[in-house]
């Protein structure tokens, strides 16, 4: 059975300050509109990822590689995404400084194809690229048709949580039953936040650590969140807004939360400390939990079946269409995104594929977890993929928008009263958004 967590991986990861210096200043020393190019007799490929995309962190990169010895891969991981895509648009706009290759985060893509579509290389018709979910690949095509990137991984959703915490809470730990607690409601999940909170025996320990990524969870689960499919801005109107809005600010107002906002300061110290006992968790973050939490807590958490199917996240790889190095390029993306290599980052990290023929093999649906106990992540994530809506509409602005309404819950859960935060969240997003 493969397993992911055994593996501890090394990471170049950009601080979100040294990150948007470098991407800011870190032009070329010449008129390219990329550092990549040919030098000491080889080409090199630059890379611009963040987060935890699995690439570097597996060694992909390093075979890659090996298997072409005139290809130099340089890759800069930034922590943080909202600093990397404001360094982005930076370069874009400027036409300088680029990377060969860019992570494009799903919150982007849609600005992306509306805005950036001349700057990124098209994909359509290469060979060896029809292997995708079909919702995965519509995301980043444009409305004529130009692909500007290959998917990378997907969010189905689960809950991860704390088997000790749960323990001393009275509450049950083996991940069926605790998936049971919340079935098939949102709401059941902070009702049992309530029976947590009131039963636990230990310390100071949150049941959950922001409101924000139970709003999340809870959006994403609907085919439309921000925008209609005619592209208008529903995010003031949609009930599904306004429903995950109302849940979460109970949440936070009941002091179930921990007051953090996920992969901004203070989350990662959370996860290390233990200051918190369940997340809500896309795949792909398993990994940014196992590497933020460390050893010393490994086996202390699991992952259950979240109350109800959804898709937050996932990512793709663009290529600057002016890169002197393209053609490459694409090769390198096309090879870095194909089922088996998709399936090897699934295993070792777990960030769960977008491809279709990936997740179809034996090997994905037996993946497990060591340092989420063991849990049957390639059934669980499987199982939730099934229930992600066949159509999600994005819109221009998703990536503000969400990163907005985060910061309207953080209100809430310092004491503003969820009214006020909600008139200050749409004053936010309605300029945000022109």
């Amino acid at each position: 059975m493969g397993t992911f967590g055994s593996l501890r991986t090394k990471v170049v990861v950009a601080g979100a300050t040294a990150a948007a210096l470098s991407l800011v200043v870190g032009c070329s020393s010449n008129d390219s509109v990329t550092d990549g190019g040919k030098k000491n007799g080889k080409t090199v490929i630059t890379m611009g990822l963040f987060g935890v995309m699995g690439m570097k962190e597996t060694g992909l990169l390093e075979r890659y590689e090996k298997e072409h010895p005139d290809i130099d891969i340089e890759a800069e991981v930034a922590g943080d995404e909202q600093t990397y895509y404001t360094a982005l648009q930076t370069h874009l706009a400027a036409g300088k400084g680029l990377k060969d290759i860019q992570g494009i985060e799903i919150g982007r893509a849609k600005e992306i194809t509306e805005t950036q579509a001349d700057k990124f290389a098209d994909f359509s018709g290469m060979a060896g690229t029809d292997h995708f979910l079909p919702w995965k690949q519509s995301q980043i095509t444009t409305k004529d048709g130009k692909v500007l990137g290959l998917g990378t991984d997907s969010g189905p959703m689960a809950v991860c949580y704390r088997k000790d915490y749960f323990e001393k809470a009275g509450l049950p730990t083996d991940r069926d039953e605790v998936g049971k607690l919340w079935q098939g409601d949102w709401k059941k999940y902070v009702e049992v936040g309530r029976t947590f909170k009131e039963g636990y025996k230990g310390g100071e320990v949150a049941y959950m650590d922001s409101a924000s990524g139970l709003f999340n969870a809870m959006v994403y689960g609907y085919p439309q969140q921000y925008y209609n499919e005619d592209g208008d801005l529903i995010y003031d109107k949609n009930p599904a807004v306004k429903d995950a809005w109302n849940l979460a600010s109970d949440a936070a107002e009941q002091g179930l939360t921990a007051k953090l906002r996920q992969f901004q300061p203070g989350w990662d110290p959370g996860l290390a400390n233990g200051t918190f006992a369940t997340a809500v968790c896309p795949a792909w973050m398993l990994s940014n939990i196992s590497e933020s939490a460390g050893p010393k807590n490994k086996g202390k958490w699991d992952v259950a079946r979240a109350p109800k199917g959804a898709n937050w996240g996932g990512s793709f790889l663009g290529v600057i269409d002016k890169s002197p190095v393209k053609e490459e390029a694409k090769k390198l993306v096309a090879w870095l995104t194909a089922p088996e290599q998709q399936a090897y980052i699934f295993e070792k990290i777990g960030n769960f594929p977008s491809s279709r023929e990936a997740l179809e093999t034996k090997e994905a649906k037996r993946v497990a977890s060591e340092y989420f106990s063991d849990a049957p992540i390639g059934e669980i994530f499987g199982a939730a993929a099934q229930e992600i809506p066949d159509e999600q509409v994005l819109g221009r602005k998703d990536g503000t928008i969400k990163d907005t309404f985060s910061q309207g819950l953080a209100l809430v859960a310092e004491g503003t009263a969820r009214d006020k935060a909600w008139d200050t969240t749409m004053e936010r997003i309605e300029k945000a958004v022109g």
